[in-house]
């Protein structure tokens, strides 16, 4: 029988997986530009963060994540997403006690769902993130966005949109629940049952369904932003005013909600606006955030974050058609010519990449005419070829594969040229 991949996840294999770094590593020089250090955190947590950190009314809570009770009968879950992790850890660390404040952090990793398979949209993703703690201050919003919209840039990525919107403070939240549950309540028959439940609940949630997005009602729902305070209209404004100064764009859409229960004040989402991306275009999504310190048994501590699938970029990447980065070559090729020679070049091979250069052999007994290709077929930079004559006259060829160039060299003097050629010449 043969055993295959679950569903829902993906092998990422050579030739791709460096596009994955290239992201990656492009995401963590943007953090250490902007400040940000990385966290790493467990895969798996227990049960009652996610259910207490994300909200019991989520999706993600009632209908998504993967829960198992461990040998000593302890509930634990996968983690469906970063923030939660990221803020036990802050709390249980008390990072909160620390000098530098805000504290100020990225992490990367994979993430789990259980939802239905599709572009973009898979069990087991790759999620990078931000979330800046410790600060009220609305130029932390703006270093945050302006940090992902960044990334993206340096990335190529071409028509991105960034949306905007307010969920005020609670003093703003509540008079727009109200409203909402007010709007809703006459009709609610008419909506899908996780609607009905989320009434009273979380009835914002409702904007977000999906099932009912076309009901009448939710084209004339209450907005967010009519229900804003004085303190949260100042504050939003300040927000925008940051991102004017720095030049960044923005829609503001006061529709825009956000599916996790503890987001106030910035909510934000960051879409893909080109052809060829399918249905999904959201790239981004993340705000500003509280009461989730306090709920996992911190301090009272705002915070702000942001999220994004790497599968999602490199969707976007590819959709446009940019010109991603090539897969990297080999230095060196030793191909080998006798049995003392054999045995030489695993010596060479040794001593390149202990001296900083990308190196290989044959290790299938090719004739001389196979390992040429092998090193054809790895695009090495050079090819150098030790035959037993070679060696007992302490001689060995290099090849320069892309201009053909033939140069005879002492052996003794081969690591350092081949250094010299390659990395001094990177």
């Amino acid at each position: 029988m043969t055993i295959q991949i679950p569903r829902g996840t993906q092998d990422i294999l050579p030739g791709e997986v460096e596009l994955w770094q290239y992201i990656e590593e492009k995401a963590k020089d943007i953090c250490r530009r902007y400040n940000y250090h990385e966290i790493r955190t467990p895969i798996f947590e227990h049960t009652d963060l996610f259910q207490r950190g994300v909200g019991d009314t989520t999706d993600i809570v009632q209908k998504e994540m993967y829960t198992f009770l461990d040998r000593g009968d302890r509930s634990l879950t996968l983690r469906p997403e970063g923030t939660a992790a990221v803020v036990r850890s802050y709390v249980e660390k008390k990072m909160y006690g620390q000098p530098n404040q805000p504290t100020k952090l990225f992490y990367t990793g994979p993430m789990f769902r259980y939802e239905r398979p599709q572009s973009g949209r898979m069990r087991q993703f790759v999620q990078f993130g931000v979330e800046a703690l410790g600060s009220h201050d609305p130029a932390i919003d703006a270093e945050v966005l302006a940090l992902v919209m960044s990334l993206y840039e340096e990335l190529g990525l071409k028509n991105i949109k960034l949306v905007l919107n307010s969920l005020g403070d609670q003093e703003s939240r509540e008079a727009h629940r109200q409203a909402l549950i007010d709007h809703f309540k006459p009709s609610i028959s008419e909506f899908c049952s996780d609607c009905q439940n989320r009434l009273e609940k979380n009835p914002l949630r409702i904007l977000d369904c999906k099932k009912d997005r076309e009901h009448p009602l939710m084209k004339n729902a209450p907005a967010i932003l009519d229900y804003l305070n004085e303190e949260s209209r100042t504050y939003f404004e300040s927000v925008k005013g940051y991102l004017d100064k720095i030049g960044i764009s923005y829609v503001v859409d006061a529709t825009l909600v956000r599916g996790l229960d503890y987001y106030y004040h910035t909510a934000f989402e960051i879409m893909a606006e080109g052809e060829g991306f399918g249905a999904i275009t959201t790239l981004c999504g993340g705000g500003r955030y509280t009461g989730l310190v306090e709920e996992i048994g911190g301090p009272s501590t705002p915070g702000i974050g942001f999220a994004f699938s790497i599968e999602r970029v490199i969707m976007a990447l590819k959709a446009q058609q940019e010109v991603l980065p090539p897969t990297p070559t080999l230095d060196c090729y030793v191909v080998s010519l006798g049995d003392a020679a054999k045995e030489k070049t695993v010596e060479l091979v040794y001593e390149l990449r202990k001296a900083g250069i990308s190196a290989d052999k044959d290790y299938l007994d090719k004739k001389m005419k196979a390992q040429f290709k092998a090193a054809d077929r790895l695009q090495a930079r050079f090819t150098a070829v030790l035959g037993d004559n070679e060696l007992s006259q302490g001689k060995i060829n290099v090849k320069e594969m892309e201009t053909g160039e033939q140069t005879e060299i002492e052996l003794a003097a081969f690591i350092d040229y081949i250094k010299e050629k390659t990395i001094g010449g990177k």
